[in-house]
């Protein structure tokens, strides 16, 4: 399985230094972003961000209109990070299983490298910004693996009209488990991702083509 490459963390610049417009952005960017991971918008004020950031209110406003405009760029930034690795993962030509496993290492990664930006899109994202960021990405991904899934439906004698659910199945269980991981950190991303794929795959490979519930 080729390793999972994410996409490097740009420093924030020097706290003192005269910056640019571009510089003065992303040292926002860099102080509001923890504090939103822990407090969410509602939680965290304009006023504890610029005292974090060392200037004054009306800089925030200047270059965001206010801290909603500066969380709805923390989100679509994030989201635009996560997807950027899971299309990745999911470019290369494999196996189906190492498929599924890459996609799921490329989430479990982005958790591990971007925590406070995972938080962030598991919470409510405010009307200014993307709607449903983490919907989003998992749509996203889910659209990478219908075609994976449908060939092999197909390989199978399955309906392959099926695929995008089990897609989105599939893709959302390694979301809502790196959630939980995110906070335990325990076992290894690799073991995570590793079980993950075995319960996903294992199951797959022994589908009933059609499936009946046996309450009554």
């Amino acid at each position: 399985m080729r390793p999972v490459r994410s996409h490097p963390i740009a420093s924030p610049p020097p706290r003192g230094a005269r910056l640019t417009a571009a510089e003065r952005r992303e040292q926002l960017i860099s102080v509001a972003l923890p504090l939103f991971a822990q407090k969410g918008l509602d939680g965290t004020s304009i006023e504890e961000i610029s005292a974090a950031a060392g200037v004054s209110k009306p800089v925030i406003y200047e270059h965001f209109g206010g801290k909603e405009g500066l969380y709805a760029v923390i989100v679509d930034r994030e989201v635009r990070t996560l997807i950027d690795m899971v299309r990745e993962a999911l470019t290369v030509q494999q196996h189906p299983r190492e498929l599924v496993e890459l996609a799921a290492m490329a989430m479990l990664t982005y958790i591990e490298e971007r925590s406070d930006g995972f938080r962030i899109l598991v919470r409510d994202a405010p009307a200014t910004s993307s709607p449903g960021a983490i919907a989003s990405m998992i749509s996203d991904a889910t659209k990478r693996v219908e075609g994976i899934l449908a060939d092999e439906f197909k390989r199978h004698g399955f309906n392959p009209k099926h695929a995008p659910l089990y897609a989105q199945m599939l893709v959302g269980m390694v979301a809502l488990t790196g959630q939980w991981w995110l906070e335990v950190r325990s076992p290894s991303k690799r073991q995570v991702a590793a079980h993950v794929v075995n319960l996903a795959w294992n199951g797959l490979s022994a589908l009933d083509p059609k499936p009946t519930l046996h309450l009554k």
